[in-house]
């Protein structure tokens, strides 16, 4: 099970995939995941049986000719854990996951109803936006850009031919200002460039940029 996406951000306290299906990961032969990302540090972890954990120290490449962590890095994947986990005696990391699930929730239900398709569950911050067309990928690209927003988009070999996408990573830190305003900016470049795919009905509501935070 690769947890780079997940592990701090989804479920109701941050633990993962396994929290959000309600999967006991005992039952999981190989966990793995990034500390990059929800830590904001380096390097990432396996977790599995000890003698899986034994092999792969005595025979992964990767482990056997690496350095290890610095102790800073250690200390600040320590912190973060506390930070999530509550254990450094606040409430800031339950607050942050319950805003990042928020704010997941809203761009995501947005975007769909503006006539995208979007691949992932409605938890996932992660969102690929479906281009389709290799052609558009750069010209999508182009036109965010211009309008001061710098968008991820990935084609083929990396996706099938046809399957070329962009890709948003929601934050606990984002504001409604900040999502209305890619929202709207996204809406405009769908309509020029005729991304809106989806055949489902939309329903008629305000541009994003006129909605208020309340």
């Amino acid at each position: 099970l690769d947890e780079a996406h997940s592990i701090g951000a989804v479920g109701p306290t941050g633990r993962g995939v396994t929290e959000l299906f309600n999967v006991n990961p005992g039952d999981v032969d190989v966990m793995m995941g990034t500390f990059t990302k929800s830590f904001g540090a380096a390097g990432g972890y396996i977790a599995g049986k000890k003698e899986l954990v034994d092999y792969l120290r005595s025979q992964s490449h990767s482990a056997v000719y690496a350095s290890a962590m610095s102790p800073a890095i250690t200390e600040q994947i320590i912190r973060a854990i506390k930070c999530i986990t509550g254990k450094d005696g606040s409430t800031e990391g339950i607050r942050r996951i319950r805003q990042l699930a928020e704010n997941t929730r809203y761009f995501r239900a947005r975007l769909k109803e503006m006539g995208f398709i979007i691949y992932g569950g409605d938890e996932s911050p992660v969102v690929p936006l479906l281009l389709y067309m290799p052609a558009k990928v750069v010209a999508f690209a182009r036109e965010m850009l211009a309008r001061k927003i710098g968008v991820v988009v990935v084609g083929f070999p990396a996706t099938p031919i046809t399957e070329a996408r962009a890709r948003f990573c929601v934050s606990a830190a984002h504001t409604r200002d900040m999502l209305n305003q890619v929202l709207h900016h996204l809406n405009e470049v769908g309509d020029n460039l005729c991304l809106k795919f989806s055949r489902r009905k939309r329903p008629s509501r305000p541009d994003p940029c006129e909605e208020t935070n309340s």
